[in-house]
């Protein structure tokens, strides 16, 4: 079982039930995940709420490629490769905004926010040498589902949809947070790790760690939320592999389709003030209990290969720096509403965010900590396997066709890697 792993092509370095450790630290290998997967796949790079007029943009990346997401006058999304067609300079360097396009602070060649090259200074020295609709910005295709845009450099992958697969179906759930509104974001922070990022995409369907990494966190809250995330011993606790390298780990079943509710479960007495502030709105207890019952997400983390994972309450994105640097953005969400209504639940959600996910929460330093610790240590013996094996012996395949197994387990990386394996064998 931990026999080292000697292979020369970086497929080979993957095994049903372990990985070599050199998958976090060979810089070739690194390398190699830019264009294989990062630049051949469908990668997240804006939600709806982030462009919700025409002309706002959001400035990202597709791996480690500047690009910039738009949104157009008539309202088409757009994501484009922030780099100018003359001599290359990056065209924006906010993260977002509001703009008619995008002109070159170096030779002022002006861009549409579609990408089409508008104008170019002093023109009289570019006769018989230029044609403008040749030179519009690189663009990448760019799909959307649920209000989740994503962007990919391979024009001829399978449709957004057909790659989520039935992951589809975990999204839609997600989003029911908004207790009946749309989801919008409230607010995003980033930091940096060093390790490497696969690091972190195992991390969100690791329920293993849970108790463990989060102690402190568990000792914080009430009772109530420390009885709702005691799943290490429930038997309905669990995660699915999707397809495609996305999973998800079902940590509170009663909460994973936030539409199924049968009016028994009670609302937590910390939110007794947020529900009086509700019904001075003049809300019914219908639409209160629907908000309040969703205040801490949804009772699952989906994890969407490569770089985004819906977790409980929050969207997490990572960014490959390098080897051995990763830069995670942490982005919370509430409902998008009447300001009466949404306002107070948005305050209180936020808060709860803060808790666990802030810079200044219990949780994020907590895993970056353990994310920093995985890296240092793979330093040693990298030819020596990660393993991946926890509840492989007792995973079994849902009525839906998922491999299953308990939410402590495993399955979520092995899907993952799966994924990775496949893309990176040598074309």
């Amino acid at each position: 079982m931990t026999d080292n792993i000697v292979a020369s092509a970086p497929a080979d370095l993957v095994r049903e039930d372990r990985v070599a450790g050199r998958l976090y630290t060979d810089p070739e290998i690194f390398e190699q995940e830019l264009t294989k997967i990062f630049e051949r796949t469908w990668v997240w790079v804006a939600h709806d709420s982030e462009l919700p007029r025409p002309g706002t943009f959001k400035s990202t990346f597709v791996g480690r490629q500047p690009v910039v997401v738009t949104r157009d006058r008539r309202g088409n999304v757009h994501t484009m490769v922030n780099r100018c067609r003359h001599r290359g300079a990056s065209l924006c360097e906010k993260p977002y905004g509001q703009a008619n396009g995008f002109t070159c602070p170096y030779h002022a060649w002006s861009y549409g926010l579609d990408g089409t090259l508008r104008g170019v200074p002093y023109p009289d020295g570019y006769e018989g040498v230029l044609d403008k609709r040749e030179l519009s910005l690189r663009k990448l295709r760019t799909e959307s589902f649920h209000g989740m845009i994503f962007a990919t450099f391979a024009e001829d992958i399978e449709p957004l949809e057909e790659f989520l697969g039935d992951a589809r179906l975990w999204i839609e759930r997600f989003f029911k947070q908004g207790g009946g509104y749309p989801v919008k974001v409230l607010g995003r922070h980033r930091f940096r790790f060093r390790g490497n990022w696969k690091i972190q995409l195992e991390n969100t369907t690791d329920g293993y760690h849970f108790p463990i990494v989060h102690r402190s966190w568990m000792a914080s809250v009430d009772a109530e939320t420390a009885d709702m995330m005691s799943f290490m011993t429930d038997p309905a606790a669990i995660t699915h592999h999707l397809g495609n390298g996305h999973s998800v780990s079902v940590m509170v079943p009663d909460h994973a389709d936030l539409d199924a509710d049968d009016g028994t479960e009670p609302l937590q007495p910390r939110f007794d003030g947020l529900v009086a502030e509700l019904k001075q709105q003049g809300l019914d207890e219908a639409a209160i209990r629907k908000l309040v019952r969703a205040m801490h997400g949804t009772g699952s983390n989906l994890n969407l290969f490569p770089n985004v994972s819906m977790s409980i309450s929050f969207l997490r994105v990572l960014r490959p720096i390098s080897v051995d640097e990763t830069e995670i953005e942490h982005i919370a969400l509430g409902p998008d509403g009447p300001a009466g209504i949404v306002d107070p639940v948005n305050r209180e959600r936020l808060r709860i965010h803060e808790h666990f996910q802030g810079p200044f929460g219990f949780g994020t330093p907590d895993d970056a900590e353990g994310w920093d610790r995985v890296q240092r240590g793979a330093r040693a013996v990298p030819e020596m396997p990660i393993l991946v094996n926890r509840g492989l012996a007792r995973e079994k395949t849902s009525p839906e066709g998922w491999p299953t197994s308990h939410v402590t387990d495993e399955t979520g990386m092995r899907a993952a890697y799966q994924q990775w394996k496949r893309m990176m064998h040598d074309d």
